[in-house]
């Protein structure tokens, strides 16, 4: 099970989360969001065994090229209503992880188009806002997903329901989001909370 922890954007709180040794560790380019990362010479400080993520919703491919080479991102998430088209650009030179927020009345039809065009879904809640709800959705609609596409699972994980997760016998769930329910407040991660996920993922 991959772990990756989104969100980060003090110095010292990415510090004290590469000791934990997270797969991906994720920052937010979406200036709306509460976790925007206005210092982004943070993202330097993350180790090469980290794969840095941006996460961004409906930018100009021209200004997530820029980012990509300026921080050299291994992989970016993205939140928007980003095409396959626009995905596939990028598959090859980063992973590319599409995520889509999710309901009881989700259409995973509509998750064809972009099979080929990226490496891995990311099911968050589906919410007004992008990601960080705190949320959760109903695990079961998960049954209705068919590609062969590997995904990450998002949307109010926490220490409560983890365990739920390790019983999800999906054989494409490849990893899990960790963000909001892990921290004192957003952008800053409760490490101890996290030490505790990690040992009970891993």
């Amino acid at each position: 099970m991959k772990i990756k922890v989104c969100g980060m954007r003090e110095v010292s709180n990415v510090e004290q989360l590469v000791r934990l040794k997270p797969d991906y560790m994720g920052f937010i380019f979406h200036e709306k969001s509460p976790r925007f990362i206005e210092n982004p010479i943070v993202i330097n400080t993350v180790p090469k065994f980290i794969l840095k993520t941006a996460v961004f919703v409906d930018l100009p491919a021209e200004r997530v090229e820029e980012l990509i080479g300026q921080y050299g991102f291994d992989a970016i998430q993205l939140h928007g209503t980003e095409s396959p088209d626009f995905c596939s650009f990028f598959k090859g030179k980063v992973q590319v992880l599409k995520a889509f927020g999710v309901d009881n009345n989700f259409n995973f039809q509509q998750l064809d188009a972009y099979s080929n065009s990226v490496d891995y879904f990311l099911f968050d809640t589906k919410t007004p806002a992008y990601g960080g709800s705190g949320v959760t959705f109903d695990w079961n609609v998960l049954e209705k997903y068919t590609l062969n596409v590997p995904f990450f699972l998002s949307g109010g994980i926490s220490l409560d329901n983890l365990d739920k997760i390790k019983h999800i016998k999906h054989p494409h769930l490849y990893g899990v989001d960790l963000n909001s329910r892990f921290e004192t407040e957003p952008g800053l991660k409760d490490i101890d909370q996290l030490k505790k996920a990690f040992q009970l993922l891993r």
